[in-house]
């Protein structure tokens, strides 16, 4: 299977938000533990919970680009058909 570049960078975007999502509830959670330690676990959750749209907006577009290529090859097989 060839790899667009599309696919390239939806990947290191993914891997990027994973680890902005891993990385920023510890330091959320370091930096708010003076405050308590339920409520900066609170805090902590609360930033996993908005990042994950970050994630999940990417796999949308991997989604939808899966979608169209689909349709690209059903399109040309029904040409091809129309055609005969």
């Amino acid at each position: 299977m060839r790899e667009t570049t599309f696919h390239r960078i939806v990947s290191f975007l993914l891997g990027a938000s994973w680890a902005i999502v891993l990385f920023g509830a510890l330091i959320t959670f370091k930096s708010l533990l003076f405050l308590g330690f339920f409520t900066a676990i609170f805090f902590a959750i609360f930033f996993v919970f908005v990042s994950m749209f970050m994630i999940l907006a990417l796999d949308a577009f991997v989604i939808n680009r899966k979608r169209l290529e689909e349709t690209e090859k059903q399109t040309k097989l029904l040409e091809e058909l129309s055609k005969k």
